[in-house]
């Protein structure tokens, strides 16, 4: 079961981030429910070891490219995010103070609080682009244009994945040019 959990997560980011063409020091939120994952209703059944597949399977990918990983925690951490403590600097990101636990924060979140090298948590990130497994709502995190991304892996576990990049917004009306390669 965790493989194949593991196996869905990192087809999933790699899709991801061959549709979003992030770059080293860019940003990918990810909010995720063990609980939708293993079947059950978010918040209900938060489960370490669905967890820890996801984020084993995710996190490497992310780090192999340079891109940050900000990890949602749930509602009762008011959906604050654990991240690398030197892209909170580099972002120049306000650092709060909660440590997530599986029922408080999540299981992933407090996945990588565990894994970071210099795990902190921030109250908003506005990320490049994002993946949501079980209908966690990422989008406050997400920089203002977000557009949907399709993959191949609908579902990881039983949970629903929805994915977005983001782009510069397009101003100046119909007689404006874009570059599309600015991202």
């Amino acid at each position: 079961m965790f493989e194949e959990i593991a196996a869905q997560a990192k087809t999933a980011v790699s899709e991801l981030l061959s549709a979003a063409k992030l770059n080293a020091g860019d940003m990918l939120v990810v909010g995720c429910s063990s609980s939708e994952i293993g079947g059950h209703d978010i918040g209900s059944s938060s489960s370490v070891e669905i967890a820890n597949a996801v984020f084993g399977a995710i996190y490497p990918v992310l780090k192999e490219k340079g891109i940050y990983l900000a990890a949602q925690c749930c509602e009762h951490l008011n959906r604050a995010l654990i991240i690398e403590k030197e892209a909170a600097l580099k972002n120049g990101l306000e650092i709060v103070n909660a440590v997530p636990q599986p029922k408080a924060g999540g299981s992933f979140a407090s996945a990588a609080y565990a894994n970071f090298g210099h795990p902190v948590a921030v109250e908003e990130v506005s990320a490049q682009a994002g993946m949501d497994i079980g209908d966690t709502l990422i989008g406050m995190h997400l920089q203002r244009v977000a557009v949907p991304v399709r993959l191949s892996v609908r579902k990881i576990g039983e949970a629903n994945v929805t994915c977005a990049r983001t782009r510069p917004k397009f101003i100046g009306g119909e007689r404006a040019h874009y570059d599309e390669t600015i991202k």
